[in-house]
């Protein structure tokens, strides 16, 4: 048994109480407390606890910090439940407190997995560029279940997958100005899918947008890719020259008659 002996504000937070003990030798620190455990407990200079009161107290007191951590964190933008757990366990809070904190968390709607994965998937469809295969493994990494997570990606319409999966399309190809035609729609389908798009909306993007070169723009493509290519194997004799540069044009999607006419033409120069 413990006899209160004094109770002070704390100096860095007017809510937060130092609690001052007696045990029997002399007064001593004995534990800080929130304003609202201070009340609910009826703490007063001469009040006596046992342990089954100081432990009563102590949880109730990370009960409440852990509240004001969640709340805080909360405040900026919403979080699932993993989150927040993550947040509170990097404060110190103990696992035991968990159960209440999330309970008045849920009852007043702080926390809701459903409504975060239905936000975030929206915030995803909004900034664009990721298909619902990636939106769903972020929504996994952040501890949404799999139903939620499947329900929430309902937000994003199949119609608003072609949009967005064209517009990364279009993006890729733009940047691929010196590839073959073979490799432009090799590499347009594998960024695709990589952004997480299904195979449907990868066929249809395909299919919609212009990814086969003119023979112009072939030629122009092969020709700068070569000229890479020369000062590579500009050591070698000319046959293993030849052979060499078609291998390095064939993996980059050049047909071989293109490639002959190139050889052909700088063999004669």
């Amino acid at each position: 048994m413990v006899k209160i002996t004094r109770i002070t504000t704390q100096k860095n937070n007017n809510e937060r109480f130092s609690i001052f003990i007696d045990k029997g030798s002399g007064e001593e620190f004995g534990f800080g407390v929130d304003l609202d455990v201070l009340i609910s407990f009826g703490l007063r200079k001469g009040v006596e606890l046992d342990d089954d009161m100081l432990e009563n107290i102590h949880f109730e007191d990370q009960v409440k910090k852990g509240m004001n951590y969640a709340l805080n964190y909360l405040s900026y933008r919403m979080r699932s439940q993993k989150e927040v757990r993550d947040y509170l366990l990097k404060k110190e809070i103990p696992e035991g407190a968990f159960p209440s904190i999330f309970e008045k968390l849920e009852r007043y709607g702080y926390v809701d997995d459903l409504e975060f994965a239905k936000a975030f998937v929206r915030t995803k469809i909004n900034a664009g560029g990721k298909g619902p295969f990636v939106i769903g493994q972020e929504l996994k990494q952040k501890g949404v279940n799999k139903a939620m997570t499947e329900k929430a990606l309902e937000e994003y319409s199949y119609e608003k997958q072609v949009e967005l999966a064209q517009s990364v399309a279009e993006k890729k190809a733009n940047k691929l100005k010196k590839a073959s035609s073979t490799e432009l729609k090799q590499k347009v389908n594998q960024e695709l899918r990589a952004k997480g798009f299904d195979r449907d909306i990868i066929q249809e993007v395909m299919d919609n947008i212009e990814l086969e070169k003119g023979d112009d723009e072939e030629w122009e493509a092969l020709v700068l890719q070569a000229q890479k290519a020369e000062r590579r194997y500009s050591n070698l004799d000319r046959r293993e020259f030849d052979h060499k540069m078609k291998q390095f044009l064939y993996r980059k999607g050049f047909p071989f008659p293109l490639i002959n006419r190139y050889l052909e033409e700088f063999n004669d120069q």
